[in-house]
């Protein structure tokens, strides 16, 4: 075995060596294509020659690379001697650049621009040499070169005066526009054009440039009408309002109408730029129609058109939104929402099953995203109160886009919708959870540019009236909590960090327990855990954030003991280190007196931290530390400090730690000395301000939990008014129960009374006809209808009872006729009578019987007057 590990390390040696070799073999052709002697000699020059007799020689006869330092040099040598420079050196670059290559065309292009913007010479001085060299060049055969020397010439148009120009730009344009000129110099006569025309008065604009843009704008080639058209803004511009109209929308309505699709997107383009310049009733007569035709034109045939008009469309409809009739007004509308849905839906709303090549697709694509790009100013358009009816379906698709760059745009532009709804923003909380839950980082990442205002506008005027604007906050926490975790599992943790950094604004947006609950958990848990250094900060500062605005004293006290237990006295030095950085987050933004109450002490204890890291980081933090003790009044607490400075000083024995804690203590001794008083009085207010602000939010905490307590007691008082109220009604009710009980006791007295008479009747065999039943129930209901005494809201009662003693009339006369009687009809209204008199006190027994015997006199009295009566 050892052996073969032998041959296997001598193997790998020897390719070693044979690798070596193949190197030096490379190295030989390298050697070879260093300069030779004659070479450099030709390349050496005189040291006694100054700076322009060096320029002259090397343009007459040094190499491409000398004579190309030489031009890209001459700013320099103008700044250095101006008049021999143009003199002597610049008739040597003009004789050189007739037979320069490219790269030296467009070195001397970047030179004579420089010349002319940084105003280094006087133009008036040395125009004619300049504007010489420059156009010479403009013909170059390269179009690269040609485009470098007319970018020259159009910047030297601003700074040269009108009779310079009209001799030395305007005289040879009138020949190059001509079309016996090559297609090149007819292109940069119409740029010329353009810039040259809005430093004239408009009627020499109008009598010399005019005639040149007709010719042009009916050129044969379609690049120069459609570069010519791209102008006509600035000749527009340049001739007025009075005379656009009759000079140059004529010369637009025609290139509008063109066969080639870039001079009708050319026109487009700038008859959206000149809308501001025609009165209404073109825009309404001429415009118009002509802009319809075009949108018509390019949604069937021209995808490629189609483009460039989504991104213009915004700016068009608002241009012409104060001519439109609402039939116009619904019309470019309804175009809007069929270009967001371009290659995903049928116009009949039906899914679109046609697969598109990959380049339609594509632009399909554009398109959507442009519109997207547009959908603040269309809002605007359609007005946000019917942002509902007309463009919430559309809003919504287009949040909801296959294509990542369209829902990117929608997430960049959404804190503008948001501004525009403003009291009918609940219409959009979906669809902001719908973007903080997308798939893609990108669409976060988007969101994130102005997440904090988009969550505040959202959350503060998310008061209507639906049940949507009740559940924004319920499906907004989640929501955040679901992004942080996607942005935390990505390999991304630049997102990360600005969606913690973001997350400071929660105090603002959502409840407290709500942060207790759902996000600071999440906090520590990243400090604590996770592997990039920025992101744990910007969690240290977000958790800090949500501690500065608790406005619950057992909530913050919990945090604060947290803190102290997983990062003060964490068993990782890694999370020791963290706290230090916290206590450097927690001087900015919390004041001296509560930062010294519950973190200083923590952080000198790391005095006696085994790691010197922690030590070392604590060393360098002492002098911040120092600055928010206030004296006299924490006297104890900077003893403290200078017994761990001692500590360092003697038993330190990392030579780091050393170092810094003895430049950590000249530093203390010219705290007080050297800092400005200004600076301090500075810093002193704005802690007293910290203080007031903290002062503040515990009476508010105060104050909210009198209200609460307050707002029980009531509650509880209420409540207790409603059970007493309730309590009186029911007496009420049982004295009222009790009248009728005795109403009812009598009449039950009288029924058990017929009940008996009949039993006994029976008993002794005297005749009873059913007929009788009837009678006596008449006479009953009579009997107690015209009873003297009885209140009115008594009737029903004794009506009823009335009813109730027929009904065991009845009964008592079907037991005497039946052979069989019932056992249940009256002897147990006799055995509960008897129970109930057995039940009561001696005395009372005796009343009763009485009163029934009473009665019983009555009964047979009335007995015997019904039987008159038969």
């Amino acid at each position: 075995m050892f052996v073969s590990k032998m041959t296997l390390n001598q193997s790998s040696l020897f390719g070693q060596v044979d690798d070596l070799q193949d190197l030096t073999f490379i190295e030989r052709p390298i050697r070879r294509s260093l300069k030779t002697a004659e070479e450099i000699e030709k390349l050496t020059v005189d040291e006694d020659l100054n700076d322009i007799e060096r320029a002259v020689y090397l343009l007459s006869s040094g190499q491409d690379v000398q004579r190309a330092s030489v031009i890209i040099n001459l700013p320099n040598l103008v700044r250095q001697n101006p008049a021999e420079t143009f003199r002597r050196v610049v008739p040597k670059v003009r004789e050189v650049l007739h037979v320069a290559g490219a790269d030296m065309q467009l070195a001397a292009a970047g030179s004579f621009l420089t010349l002319l913007q940084d105003d280094i010479v006087l133009i008036q001085t040395h125009t004619h040499s300049i504007l010489q060299i420059v156009l010479l060049n403009l013909d170059h055969r390269d179009t690269v070169v040609s485009n470098a020397w007319l970018e020259t010439l159009l910047s030297a148009i601003d700074a040269l005066p009108k009779e310079t120009i009209r001799q030395e730009i305007l005289s040879p344009l009138v020949s190059k526009a001509q079309l016996s000129q090559s297609l090149q110099a007819r292109l940069a006569s119409c740029r010329i054009l353009g810039k040259v025309a809005c430093k004239f008065e408009s009627p020499i604009v109008k009598k010399d440039l005019l005639p040149l843009v007709r010719s042009l704008c009916q050129d044969v080639e379609y690049e120069v009408r459609s570069c010519m058209c791209r102008q006509l803004e600035n000749i527009a511009r340049g001739i007025g309002l009075d005379h656009t109209k009759a000079a140059v929308l004529p010369e637009l309505v025609e290139l509008a109408r063109d066969e080639g699709s870039t001079v009708r997107l050319a026109a487009f383009d700038t008859i959206i730029n000149l809308l501001e310049m025609f009165d209404s009733d073109d825009r309404t007569r001429v415009i118009f129609p002509l802009v319809k035709t075009f949108c018509e034109k390019c949604f069937k045939a021209d995808e490629a058109v189609l483009a460039s008009l989504s991104f213009q469309y915004g700016k068009l409809c608002h241009g012409l939104s104060a001519s439109f009739t609402e039939e116009q007004h619904l019309w470019f509308l309804e175009f809007y929402k069929k270009l967001c849905v371009l290659g995903l839906q049928h116009e009949n709303g039906h899914s679109d099953n046609q697969v598109y090549p990959l380049e339609l697709e594509s632009k399909y694509a554009l398109v959507r995203r442009n519109c997207a790009y547009n959908f603040p100013a269309m809002v605007l358009f359609a007005d946000p109160n019917h942002f509902l009816t007309e463009l919430y379906p559309t809003f919504s698709s287009l949040c909801n886009d296959p294509e990542i760059t369209v829902r990117r745009t929608m997430a960049e532009g959404f804190h503008e919708i948001v501004k525009l709804l403003g009291p009918n923003v609940h219409f959009i909380h979906k669809e902001l959870v719908v973007l903080l839950q997308d798939d893609s980082l990108e669409v976060l990442d988007a969101l994130l540019s102005h997440l904090q205002e988009t969550l505040e506008l959202a959350t503060s005027r998310g008061e209507g009236p639906g049940p949507e604007s009740k559940l924004i906050v319920p499906e907004l926490v989640p929501a955040l909590a679901a992004a942080e975790q996607k942005a935390a599992l990505s390999l991304r943790w630049r997102v990360h960090e600005r969606l913690l950094q973001r997350y400071a604004c929660l105090p603002r947006v959502v409840s407290a327990d709500q942060i207790y609950f759902r996000f600071l958990q999440r906090m520590f848990a990243i400090v604590t855990t996770n592997n990039v250094l920025p992101v744990q900060r910007e969690a240290a500062r977000t958790l800090c954030m949500f501690l500065r605005y608790n406005r619950k004293q057992e909530q913050r006290q919990e945090i604060i003991g947290k803190v102290l237990q997983e990062l003060a006295q964490g068993r990782s030095y890694w999370n020791r280190l963290r706290y230090l950085d916290l206590c450097e987050i927690a001087m900015e933004l919390f004041s001296k007196a509560y930062f010294c109450k519950h973190f200083l002490i923590q952080a000198l204890e790391l005095v006696n931290d085994p790691v010197a890291n922690v030590r070392y980081k604590l060393c360098h933090m002492l002098p911040q530390l120092r600055s928010t003790i206030r004296l006299p009044a924490d006297k104890h607490l900077l003893q403290q400090l200078e017994f761990c400075v001692r500590k360092l000083l003697c038993r330190e024995k990392d030579k780091d730690v050393v170092a810094t804690v003895r430049k950590t203590v000249l530093e203390l001794d010219k705290m007080d000395i050297t800092e400005p008083y200004h600076k301090r009085h500075e810093r002193d207010l704005l802690d007293q301000k910290k203080e007031k602000e903290e002062t503040l939010l515990l009476e508010m905490e105060q104050l909210e939990r009198q209200q609460s307590e307050a707002k029980l007691t009531s509650e509880k008082h209420t409540e207790k008014k409603r059970r007493d109220s309730k309590t009186g009604l029911s007496g009420t009710k049982g004295l009222s129960g009790s009248t009728s009980g005795a109403t009812l006791s009598t009449s039950s007295g009288k029924e058990l009374r017929k009940a008996k008479l009949a039993r006994s009747r029976s008993l002794s065999s005297h005749p009873t006809t059913p007929k009788m039943a009837n009678p006596d129930k008449t006479l009953k209901v009579k009997d107690s209808g015209s009873c003297p005494g009885k209140g009115k809201n008594l009737l029903p009662m004794n009506a009823d009872e009335a009813l109730r003693s027929h009904h065991f009339s009845v009964a008592a006369a079907s037991s005497v006729l039946s052979p069989t009687p019932s056992a249940s009809s009256m002897p147990v209204l006799i055995r509960s009578n008897t129970t109930n008199t057995l039940v009561d006190h001696p005395h009372q027994h005796q009343h009763r019987s009485s009163t029934l015997d009473h009665r019983s006199t009555n009964g047979s009295k009335d007995t015997q007057s019904r039987k008159l009566s038969m």
